[in-house]
């Protein structure tokens, strides 16, 4: 039987009952609002367009800078988790990056708006705290699956926030407010959520299921709070492998809801409208096939090791690839649609089956390994977002190199040995009592 201050080794996403289970939906609902205030701005952009005189070129540069800055954030802010605990990372990101994402509404100028869109990219650390919170909430058997739907669950935030910022961006024009003022003032309303959920999260949660670090014996809080876990983790060649799959699955996922209205509706002649529902069908995939993918990878775990997960991964990848390609080459609207939903399926299991096998990289720095991989989605999207800048190459031409990439990394990944053993082997791990 579990007690109360152990991992839990069931998920039940209808219970809020305990810690674990608390901070499970505290933590998802927490991933959610920081999409609200990281692309917030995204559904806005055609009004700030022309407040601000944006030429196609700067836009550009506003898009790779709003996912540049979070590379860095992650890496700091899972060596913060680590450190400091996840309880006090989440509230201070989420209290601070709500200072910029309200006060964004101040700039008239594209310096200035660039310089807004890099601080607020820092938000899109959250996720690393999301996942490393809920990988010490519960047990190894089940940490994929917690990891794959607070993560899922969490970025349908990026879908929902396209359609409701537009609502609240009309209901300040309907209160009489001119254009150019009405979105500055719809970018305090998730700025105000963020500062107000960053108080929730610090009361009711907790760092771990038996307390938080400073609550915990000296000798059990020694043991979660390790030095040079940056260090530890950058050491691993599976961190680096999870690194690139990462960058090739979510990466390309930030860089596909970015662009993927701009292409149905320039490739397909598609209106405006139809264009975003095709768009927001591939993130509204998040409500489930990210969780599957970590229902999967749990399940060949407890039959084929880890190894199994990893083998996993690079079939995922592969099939993602080789779907983005196809994609590419679909010559009517309605190939495009099949084609983007079946990769887009095993490009979201993929994401769920990376962070089902980061846990255990090594567990004395979970904070340190998901940070460096969660950096490399955001690398991902850096790089494939030069490619839609190009002026030589056409966004089909972009997928499609885009899918070799995949299928190379894939290649990578299948052979990576994820079996090895650690090197260090902790009294009491994040997951509780090690084992013998």
């Amino acid at each position: 039987m579990e007690t109360n201050n152990q991992p839990l080794e069931k998920l039940n996403i209808f219970s809020f009952k305990g810690v674990q289970m608390r901070t499970f939906h505290l933590t998802w609902m927490a991933f959610f609002l920081c999409f609200f205030g990281w692309f917030g701005l995204a559904p806005l952009m055609t009004i700030v367009k022309t407040d601000l005189g944006l030429t196609k070129s700067q836009i550009g540069n506003i898009i790779i800078a709003s996912v540049a800055a979070t590379v860095i954030a992650r890496i700091v802010i899972g060596k913060l988790c680590d450190s400091w605990g996840p309880r006090k990372t989440y509230a201070a990101l989420m209290g601070i990056c709500s200072i910029p994402v309200m006060t964004v509404g101040l700039v008239h100028s594209y310096e200035g708006f660039l310089l807004f869109r890099l601080a607020i990219g820092v938000i899109g650390a959250s996720f690393v705290i999301t996942q490393y919170h809920t990988s010490v909430m519960f047990d190894k058997k089940i940490v994929g699956t917690a990891n794959a739907v607070a993560g899922g669950w969490g970025n349908l935030g990026g879908g929902i926030t396209n359609m409701v910022m537009p609502l609240i961006f009309a209901g300040f024009i309907g209160a009489g407010y001119l254009p150019e003022t009405a979105w500055r003032l719809a970018m305090i309303v998730p700025g105000v959520m963020l500062l107000l959920f960053a108080f929730l999260y610090y009361r009711y949660t907790k760092d771990t299921p038996s307390g938080n670090f400073d609550e915990l014996p000296v000798a059990h809080s020694r043991s979660l709070k390790t030095k040079g876990s940056l260090a530890i983790a950058a050491k691993d060649p599976r961190t680096w492998a999870l690194f690139l799959a990462y960058g090739a699955c979510f990466g390309i996922e930030i860089t596909f809801d970015n662009i993927a209205a701009l292409y149905f509706f320039e490739n397909f002649d598609t209106s405006l409208a139809v264009a975003g529902i095709l768009a927001g069908t591939f993130g509204f995939m998040n409500l489930f096939a990210r969780a599957v993918g970590g229902i999967v990878a749990d399940k060949v775990g407890r039959k084929f090791g880890m190894m199994g997960k990893g083998r996993l991964l690079a079939l995922l990848l592969a099939l993602e690839g080789i779907g983005i390609a196809i994609f590419a080459q679909s010559g009517s609207i309605t190939a495009a649609v099949i084609s983007m939903l079946a990769f887009a399926m095993f490009l979201k299991m993929a994401n769920g089956a990376t962070y089902a096998i980061v846990p255990f990289v090594n567990r004395k720095a979970i904070g340190s390994v998901s940070g460096i991989v969660g950096a490399g989605g955001n690398v991902g999207a850096v790089l494939a977002g030069f490619l839609f800048k190009s002026s030589s190459i056409s966004y089909s031409q972009a997928f499609v190199y885009i899918g070799a990439a995949i299928a190379c990394i894939a290649a990578i990944v299948a052979l990576v040995n994820f079996d090895k053993e650690e090197k260090m082997i902790p009294e009491t791990s994040a997951f509780g009592t090690a084992e013998a």
